[in-house]
């Protein structure tokens, strides 16, 4: 096992769900936390909280990682003691809308395409460089099931998902002679505010995503990611698919109700 302890973790996202997880349990694991997202004041009450509960170190950017020339001045401008960064977690992520392909809203595929494939692209070429250079780092990219099977109306968000999943695999083929590792974690239904956004705001029909049955929670997938950041250096948890018991595939749930 390989101690986090005093390594810069970056993490995209990491305002709400799966990201503030990560943020929470690698800060108690001791690393030096750089949280980046578009919410400023979600970041500081984070940040806050953080330092109250942990005491560690932090960085916070406010940055929307689809503006490419933003994320690479960010990088570019870390201060000396943050710009050496350890692990790298894609989390950054939306969903919008479940429609037919064809009565979709462009809109709504160019939010995910740039967020989803885009901003991790971004941010990746932005710092993987730097791990190449010390000979060091981790790339943890946080996919879906959705990069594994397609379902009915979740067409574009479902590409999105396999471009991540091919972009992990290519990166680590690219990376083959290099010391950096990379992994996708690909998880199943989540709680979280997933469906909130993919239905622009309806939480009502959010909420009823999740009734009859026990999804997934942020802290579920954080705790995976800290485990394939702590396997051995010798050790690459390549993809890892994560999901609920009642779970069986992206379209078959047990609903008790």
């Amino acid at each position: 096992m390989v101690s986090v302890k005093d390594q810069i973790v970056l993490i995209t996202g990491a305002s709400s769900g799966i990201g503030k997880a990560c943020a929470q349990l690698f800060a108690q694991a001791g690393a030096k936390i750089i949280l980046v997202a578009r919410r400023q004041q979600l970041l500081e009450e984070l940040g806050e909280q953080l330092s109250k509960d942990f005491s560690c170190q932090l960085h916070l950017i406010s940055l929307d990682i689809c503006d490419r020339t933003g994320v690479q001045s960010a990088i570019d401008n870390l201060p000396e003691p943050w710009s050496a960064v350890d692990i790298l977690i894609n989390n950054a992520g939306l969903s919008r809308g479940l429609d037919k392909l064809h009565e979709g809203s462009i809109q709504d595929w160019e939010e995910m395409i740039d967020t989803n494939i885009k901003g991790l692209l971004y941010m990746t070429r932005a710092l993987v460089p730097g791990m190449v250079t010390r000979s060091k780092g981790h790339v943890i990219n946080i996919g879906s099931i959705a990069g594994h099977q397609t379902y009915p109306r979740g067409n574009v968000y479902c590409a999105t998902k396999a471009a991540v999943r091919a972009i992990s695999e290519g990166l680590k083929q690219d990376l083959l002679a290099e010391p950096v590792r990379v992994t996708s974690v690909d998880p199943g239904m989540v709680e979280t505010d997933f469906s909130k956004v993919r239905f622009h705001g309806d939480t009502e029909r959010a909420q009823k995503v999740y009734q009859g049955l026990t999804p997934l929670t942020p802290e579920d997938v954080a705790d995976v990611v800290l485990f394939c950041a702590t396997r051995p250096l010798h050790v690459n948890i390549s993809e890892l698919l994560m999901i609920p018991t009642d779970q069986a595939s992206a379209t078959l749930f047990n609903r008790q109700n």
